[in-house]
């Protein structure tokens, strides 16, 4: 029996030049079939603790903080809901001319497919992905995905059936993306003070959940809360 999920994926940090040190994509999955169960319930919540608006890690705030604590129960209870993160540990590493045919987005498409690969890899699966829209460039960027995965795959057509655009304020998935990868970016960027006692809260429950400190690799067979922290090579490494 062929089993559909659904992938909703974010990017932080993911501009060459911003001079932020790291990069992240991040990605929210769940059945297909439940999808409307899921934006639903979590709907619910922020009703039940008056979190109006989008929900977003810059956003995270005192008020709100009974309701970050019921969210972060609800995501990891919830046995068909999982997060997968990759990190760019050190952009200022990274040797595009050497490694990526020198072009900072043949290396976004690398570790776009890296991200994505540990989840589509199951068998008798298809996947449909949705990524938040960005920029002006958001059509062309689904298309190169969509080459390269079908590369990669050789049967992206039958294994990932869909990859398509979508505003963040319309998609609940998208939004626990954006927060989930913005506690992993807030725990690995030194380059910001960590002075949101939220924020902070937020991470401690997240990792006393995970048993990981946020800045180390999970088990590639976790599923729940699936990080990967990828460290640049130099072309001198050999």
């Amino acid at each position: 029996m062929i089993c559909d999920y659904n992938i909703y994926c974010d990017e932080s940090c993911h501009l060459e030049h911003d001079r932020i040190p790291i990069m992240l994509l991040g990605a929210v999955w769940c059945p297909h079939d439940l999808k409307r169960s899921i934006s639903k319930e979590i709907r619910q919540l922020k009703s039940q603790h008056n979190a109006k608006g989008e929900l977003k890690w810059t956003k995270a705030s005192e008020s709100k903080h009974e309701f970050y604590q019921k969210l972060l129960d609800y995501f990891f209870y919830k046995d068909e809901l999982n997060f997968r993160c990759l990190v760019v540990a050190d952009k200022r590493m990274l040797d595009h001319s050497y490694f990526n045919q020198g072009s900072h987005d043949s290396f976004y498409y690398k570790m776009y497919y890296y991200l994505l690969l540990n989840i589509v890899c199951r068998t008798e699966s298809r996947f449909n992905i949705y990524l938040d829209i960005k920029d002006t460039r958001g059509s062309r960027k689904i298309r190169e995905l969509q080459r390269i995965l079908h590369i990669k795959l050789a049967d992206v057509q039958s294994t990932i059936p869909k990859i398509q655009l979508v505003r963040s304020h319309e998609s609940e998935l998208i939004q626990l993306a954006d927060f989930l990868m913005g506690a992993v970016a807030y725990c690995n960027r030194n380059d910001i003070p960590k002075t949101n006692s939220t924020k902070s809260d937020i991470i401690q429950r997240i990792k006393s959940y995970t048993r990981n400190d946020l800045k180390n690799n999970s088990p590639p067979w976790e599923e729940k809360f699936n990080l990967f922290i990828f460290h640049p090579r130099r072309s001198d490494d050999g």
